[in-house]
């Protein structure tokens, strides 16, 4: 019987959230918004358009939403080629891997950022697969992505484990029926994770890697 591993990517995998946050931050400051940057880190981990709604309203000006994507895109992507990633990710992915997890990245990153995301992580011989944002009608905190994560693998919710670094990873999680882990490593605290679904909280993929035999995976059995 086939077990995946889900995993987002930012926040999770690679040690990019404030490079996101930076971006929105510029990209919103030169359309005249002004917003925080403790707000737009808490809606980092939702897609562009829902991320702006969540931050500008609403009742806000929908025709700029392209424009302030595109702005984002443009900023971020003079980061892409020295995307940190956090210690012992790709030795995590492997050793899932290896044990017969199927690993699916779930992410709302498009094409070129997706690309360079993998070349940062780099271990790309042991993801199985890719569910986007694009590939489905709602992104996440909705279930969409995670249930197309869980086509992608061929397996039941109870045959897979999520992990991710926000509250909407872990809504996502449990929408859709799958054991959720949170990582503290994208900068969001213990409780909310727990409060929105975490069966289990780690520090970083070390410290989950480290604690793989007594953490929601060790309840998936192999057959």
């Amino acid at each position: 019987m086939n077990r995946a591993a889900l995993f987002d990517v930012d926040g999770t995998l690679a040690d990019t959230n404030h490079l996101h946050v930076t971006s929105w931050w510029e990209a919103l400051r030169q359309s005249g918004h002004h917003v925080p940057m403790h707000a737009i880190h808490r809606a980092i981990g939702l897609p562009g358009p829902d991320l702006l709604g969540h931050l500008l309203g609403g009742d806000r000006d929908r025709s700029e939403d392209e424009r302030l994507s595109a702005a984002h895109d443009t900023l971020y992507a003079t980061y892409f080629d020295r995307l940190p990633v956090f210690g012992s990710t790709a030795e995590l992915l492997r050793a899932l891997s290896s044990a017969g997890w199927k690993v699916v990245l779930v992410t709302s990153a498009k094409d070129s950022e997706l690309a360079a995301l993998r070349k940062a992580v780099g271990a790309d011989d042991a993801i199985t697969a890719t569910a986007s944002a694009d590939d489905v009608e709602k992104g996440k905190p909705a279930p969409d992505p995670v249930r197309r994560a869980l086509d992608l693998a061929e397996v039941a919710p109870d045959r897979a484990v999520f992990i991710g670094d926000s509250v909407w990873d872990m809504k996502a999680a449990v929408g859709a029926g799958v054991a959720a882990i949170g990582l503290l490593c994208g900068g969001i605290p213990r409780e909310d994770l727990e409060e929105a679904g975490a069966d289990a909280v780690y520090p970083d993929p070390a410290g989950l890697l480290a604690g793989l035999d007594d953490s929601p995976f060790s309840g998936v059995p192999s057959a």
